[in-house]
């Protein structure tokens, strides 16, 4: 299982905004790009025209999901969407937790699961 870039945020925080960019590692973004599957800038952005995406959060090690929310999509052709994050959502211990993206398509209510997960550190408030 592998991991994005880690997120860091600080515990209680109630304004955190993040912006997402899906990209298909598998293919290259046009044809005189060379495909490195370890560089997302040559990944091809994914259409999330007619998705709807949320954000599963959960301690990591724990399968108690402590909330799920729900992003726009702010840019559907270009794969972009933004989460605001819920007001009381880092109102959790400092420490390690993960995020699941996951794509229902708005037309059929098929789902997709983004593979990779998303990494959050939390450190405490001064």
């Amino acid at each position: 299982m592998a991991y994005f870039e880690t997120i860091n945020l600080v515990q209680g925080d109630t304004n955190p905004v993040l912006i997402f960019t899906l990209r298909d590692s598998k293919t290259a973004k046009d044809s005189s790009t060379i495909l490195d599957e370890d560089d997302s800038s040559t990944w091809k952005v994914i259409d999330i025209s007619g998705y709807s995406l949320e954000l599963k959060f959960k301690a990591a090690n724990s399968s108690t999901v402590l909330f799920t929310k729900s992003l726009n999509v702010t840019d559907g052709e270009n794969g972009v969407a933004q989460m605001v994050w819920p007001t009381d959502g880092l109102n959790v211990p400092a420490g390690v937790y993960e995020g699941e993206l996951q794509l229902t398509q708005t037309s059929s209510s098929r789902i997709q699961t983004v593979y990779d997960k998303l990494k959050f550190k939390v450190r405490e408030q001064f």
